[in-house]
């Protein structure tokens, strides 16, 4: 598998940016062992994975270079001390909230019955919230490009979440209907942004990827 380069590396972490279409971390059978965690670990043999990306979803990803390093970034993340941004494009012209940045407070689950798809459970589902604003339209308010934010971390939260909102993702193959799976080739979701607190220094660190759409 061919190796992919760190936008940075010190002896405690590693931060990428992830291709879309590459996993995150090995799945199942033969076919799905070709991986970010993997690709890391042919020139890092210590990395760890921290957090994760869907496969379909662009951009940063943190990962540790040993035990310790690896519980205090998870321990940031379920505190809520790391700032994670996204862009997307989704269908439709989003007008802006009021205030600059709304929040999308609908509650997640997994739909069993059809695994590994989440759905909106008002009853069961977990507690899931995304902040988000409006970045602007296209000329002819076809599509919206925005900026999110999510204060909780469910799987597919956001995909979920725009989905329910009426204004799915350019290219979501698992949540948009045909019409706008088929606008773009790939997912229109990228990791944008990562700030923490690193947990050796408590410097400040901020790291930026421009989206490649």
């Amino acid at each position: 598998m061919p190796p992919i380069e760190p936008l940075y590396a010190d002896a405690s972490l590693l931060v990428f940016d992830k291709p879309s279409g590459l996993l995150a971390v090995p799945g199942r059978g033969a076919d799905k062992q070709d991986c970010l965690s993997a690709r890391a670990q042919t020139a890092y043999p210590d990395a760890l994975i921290v957090h994760r990306l869907d496969m379909a979803t662009s951009g940063l990803m943190l990962m540790a270079r040993d035990a310790a390093t690896q519980r205090a970034l998870s321990h940031a993340f379920a505190a809520r001390e790391v700032t994670k941004r996204y862009l997307a494009v989704v269908a439709g012209r989003l007008d802006a909230p009021p205030g600059d940045w709304g929040m999308i407070d609908l509650p997640i689950i997994v739909d069993w019955p059809n695994r590994p798809l989440r759905i909106i459970d008002h009853q069961l589902g977990k507690p899931s919230q995304t902040r988000w604003r409006v970045l602007g339209c296209d000329a002819s308010g076809a599509t919206t490009r925005i900026e999110l934010e999510p204060v909780t971390g469910r799987s597919h939260q956001l995909r979920v979440h725009l989905r329910a909102l009426g204004y799915p993702i350019l290219g979501d193959a698992l949540y948009a209907p045909p019409a706008v799976q088929a606008q773009s080739n790939r997912l229109l979701l990228h990791a944008v942004s990562l700030r923490f607190a690193h947990p050796l220094t408590g410097a400040l660190m901020t790291f930026e990827s421009p989206p490649p759409f």
